[in-house]
This record gives C-alpha cells, structure tokens and sequence, in this order.
C-alpha cells in the first residue's frame, strides 16, 4: 500500500504532465495554418510580384461542393523570387481565386481563335453572372510594359478585349469589384523561359545581338530545272530518200563536227552525182570545142557562125554543171567528194555541230524519206536555267538581274544574268518562266537536274531585323530568345522579307531588345531540358 505522501507526489506529476499536453496541443494549432497552406510553388524562374496569403476564416474551409478557394495575396515588387500558392481548379479547368465565398476563375480560350481570357465569377460556390462583378487583369512580362485587359460579359463569362499574347509567361494581378469590395489575387506563370548566367552563354558560345534598323537585300529563292540550250541544238535529217546502210552515232553519245553518224544508200544522190560528173565533161569537151574554133576564126580558117557557136554550146555547158554543182550543195554533199573513188550512192550523214547525241531514231536498213528527223544534237557548252515564277513574284523581277543557281542534287553552283521572262501565264500552273543561261564546259549542268535559283532584288532598310541565325522554332511557333537580365524567354515573331542573314521583324520584338543570335538553338535546348510547359 502507498502511503499518503506518494499519492501526492503521483497527482502532482499527472497534472504537470496535463498541462504540459495541453500547452504541445496549443501550439501545434497555432503552427497549423502555416502547415497547411505553405505548400507553395517555388520556380526558379520566376521573377515576379507575389502576394502573401491572407488567412481569413472564411478561406480555412473548402467546400466539397464548390470551388477550392484561393487566398488574397499582398503585391511584391518585380523581381522579388517568392512563393506563391498554386490557385485551385475551377469547373471551367481554368485557375480559380476566391476569397469571402466570391471566386474568379481565370481560363484562357483558344481553340480555332487567338488566345483571349474568358473568366467566370462564382458565389458561394455557384456560378454568378458575368455582370456581377467588374474585373480588370494587369499582366506584366519581362522587358514589355504593364497590359491592361477590360471585360465584357459575353455569354455566361467575361470576355477579354485583347489577345493574349505567346508565351502564356506573365505575372498577372486581378482585380474585381463585387457588391463594394474589392478584391485582388496575384499569380505569376513561367512559360518557354530559362536562366542563364553570362559565364555560362560565353561557355557555351552563344552570342547576344541587338534587334535593329538594317539594309536587307532580299533574295528571292524560285524552282527551277536545268534544260537544253535551244539555239544550239540541230536536228539531223538526210536531206533525200535512201536506205541505211551503217549507223556510227548513238543517244548519249558526244560527236564532233563533221564527224560521220550514219551511212545511206540513195538512188537519187546517184543520179546527181552523175549529172553532175556528166555536165563536169560536157563542160569540158565545150571549152576545148571553143578555144579551138576561136583560133580558127582568128586565123580566118573557119566562119564565124562556128565560132558563135561554139561559144554558146560553151555557155550552155557551165550553166549545166553550175545546176548540177548547186543540185549537190542543197543535199549537203560536198562537191570537192565527187571525184572520190566509190559507189556514187554512197552518202555520209555527218554531225553539223559538236555536241550531244540527244535523241536517234534510225536503225541499218531502215528506208528514209529526205526530211526524216535521224538524229538531234545539243551542244551542252552552255545550258538553260529554266526558273519557275510565281504571279506574285514577277513584279520585282527585273531582266539583267543576277542570279546564283545551285544543284539540289549535286555540289554545283553558277551565276547568270536573267536574259529572259515570259509575257504568259501558265493556265494550269499559274506560273510564269525566266532564263538564265549558264557556261556549261566542264559539262556538270545536266539538263533535267533540278535546281533552285536565288535572285537578289532591290536593296531595303527595314526598322527592325534579327539575325537570321537567332530564329528558331518552338510549338510551331517562329521564334527568337530574347535576353532579359539573367533571363531568356522566346518571343514569337512576325517575319519580313530576309536576305540570308539578316530578316525583318514585322510585330513581335522592338528595336533596342536583345537576343540569342549565333549558337541560339542552345537556348532552345535548355529549355527543353527545363520543361517549360504550355499553361494555361
């Protein structure tokens, strides 16, 4: 059995360790709402002005039924790294902020439009119509001023009246005014932005350019297809009736004048040829006749009417050779050839021009008529670049422009003038041609090699132009990386005209902004490895 004194001291240590319980339960509720809403998102992007929570005892509570609430935040300055709680979910799958049973939820709209705000206004947990409170959303992004966007009702939402911009990164504070209060919730939301320090761009190469006037020149780049030479290509014909005897010459095959393609047999060659060799004796049996009876008229041995005629029988006779010679000439055989040792139906068909074979249609014992199309050969020495033009671009195509042609197959590249455009339009193609014409010696332009021509137009200053090196492609958007302190952040861009190196900026990016120009696509890897989502 305990004595009296022991139950005592038992009592005293009961009650200490009550009120030593009670006191551990009192402070574990007074640290509870810090517990309870210091979940808050920390990006190490982020930049801008947050609000600390107000925990008002409305806000403790979330109904089951209604939105989640989110609490009012106090304005920090710009810069300030700071955390701020994620807004709930609102039915809409928009950001929800809600204070005092009134809630705003915030969702950006862009299926089929461009980006605009639509946002819904609850009570209590209920839908309340959009002309139950006024709501203004001031957005601030990195080197832009401040945006203000005003609403409307429009349907069952507020609608924005202006668009929201590329990237969806922006600090934004909303301010509403319901039944005389005021309220106002801040949220900043990082998208396509990434930081990096000046140490580590040099590191990595990455050099940053100032956005700016320029003298751009632009190049016009049009298909194109590399094609014969059409004054210089001859098409090879026999000239008179025969039958193929030999062919020497095929398709593909480089000739040299004069050389022999194809060999006929011609009844008709036959009977010029002796014509021409009979006149050639008559000629010559008149000129002796006639040197002879002009001595003896002379001497006053013969009469002069045998004179006379001799003379004309002399006549008559060049004028028979001299229709046999141009008999000859007009089917190409060469006179100084009559006399050779051979069969006088033998005719050489030979190459007119130095130059490719592009087409044969004859074959050994095949019979030809005089105007039959044997042979056609190109000289290639200089080609064609045939360019295709599109309606749009003829206007600022001059004749006597130069032109860069290169292969798209090939490591090949020439220049040329522009000697040629045409007046029509195709009907089908809507399109029209021009011509250059290109030094072929070395042979490497081949006609049907497809090409692309690059014409440089006039010069012009434009206000505002980027690198070309600094674009680069980002959701389907063209973009650049401008540089904002320590900070990139894409800038989707509206492009000019450009010249290869250096393209106008038409909306988008302002003289005097900095960006990644050379080595940009780092910039475009970091944020992949960042994981800049697109959020809405």
């Amino acid at each position: 059995m305990m004595n009296k004194r022991q139950i005592i001291l038992i009592v005293v240590v009961i009650a200490i360790g009550a009120v030593l319980g009670g006191l551990i339960l009192t402070w574990d509720k007074a640290a509870t709402p810090e517990a309870t809403h210091g979940g808050h998102d920390k990006s190490d992007l982020s930049h801008a002005a947050h609000d600390n929570h107000d925990h008002g005892d409305e806000d403790e509570a979330n109904s089951t039924n209604g939105p989640h609430p989110h609490h009012e935040t106090k304005d920090k300055s710009a810069g300030d790294k700071s955390k701020s709680r994620e807004p709930g979910k609102g039915p809409k799958g928009g950001k929800l902020f809600t204070r005092n049973g009134f809630g705003v939820e915030v969702t950006i709209f862009e299926k089929g439009i461009p980006p605009q705000f639509r946002l819904y206004l609850y009570e209590n947990g209920k839908p309340l119509p959009p002309s139950g409170a006024h709501v203004t959303v001031t957005l601030s992004r990195l080197g832009a001023p401040a945006q203000v966007f005003n609403f409307k009702p429009e349907a069952d939402y507020l609608l924005g009246d202006q668009v929201v911009e590329e990237p969806h990164s922006f600090d934004m504070v909303i301010a509403a005014d319901h039944k005389g209060e005021t309220f106002r919730w801040g949220y900043s939301q990082v998208e396509a932005r990434a930081e990096i320090s000046d140490e580590v761009l040099k590191s990595i190469g990455v050099e940053v350019r100032t956005a700016g006037p320029a003298t751009i020149r632009p190049t016009l780049k049009l298909p194109g297809e590399i094609g014969f030479d059409e004054h210089t290509i001859v098409q090879v014909v026999p000239r008179m009736p025969g039958i193929v005897t030999a062919v020497y010459s095929h398709h593909g095959q480089q000739v040299k004048k004069g050389e022999v393609l194809a060999v006929i047999e011609s009844q008709v060659l036959a009977e010029i040829r002796a014509q021409f060799l009979a006149a050639r004796k008559r000629l010559g049996l008149a000129q002796v006749t006639f040197e002879r009876e002009k001595q003896l008229w002379q001497e006053k041995i013969s009469a002069k009417q045998d004179y006379l005629a001799a003379q004309q029988a002399l006549t008559e006779a060049e004028i028979a050779s001299d229709l046999a010679l141009a008999k000859l000439r007009t089917i190409g055989f060469p006179p100084e050839a009559v006399h050779q040792r051979g069969e006088l139906a033998r005719y050489d068909i030979r190459a007119p021009i130095s130059g490719l074979i592009t087409a044969k249609a004859v074959a050994q014992g095949q019979v030809l008529k005089e105007d039959a199309e044997i042979f056609t050969i190109a000289d290639i020495s200089s080609v064609w670049a045939q360019i295709t033009v599109y309606a749009k671009d003829l206007d600022v195509l001059r004749l006597g422009e130069k032109a860069t042609i290169r292969s798209t197959a090939i490591d090949a590249e020439g220049e040329g003038t522009i000697s040629y455009i045409s007046a029509l339009i195709g009907v089908q193609t809507r399109t029209a041609t021009a011509r250059v014409v290109l030094e072929n010696e070395d042979g490497r332009w081949r006609p049907g090699m497809f090409i692309t021509a690059e014409v440089a137009i006039e010069e012009l200053q434009v206000p505002v132009a980027v690198s070309a090196d600094g674009i680069q492609t980002l959701d389907d958007h063209t973009v650049v990386f401008g540089r904002y302190g320590q900070y990139f952040e894409a800038r989707p861009l509206r492009l000019g005209r450009s010249d290869g190196q250096m393209v106008e900026v038409l909306n988008g990016f302002t003289a005097g902004e900095r960006y990644a120009a050379k080595n940009s696509f780092a910039i475009k890897a970091e944020l992949g490895k960042s994981g800049a989502s697109h959020d809405h």
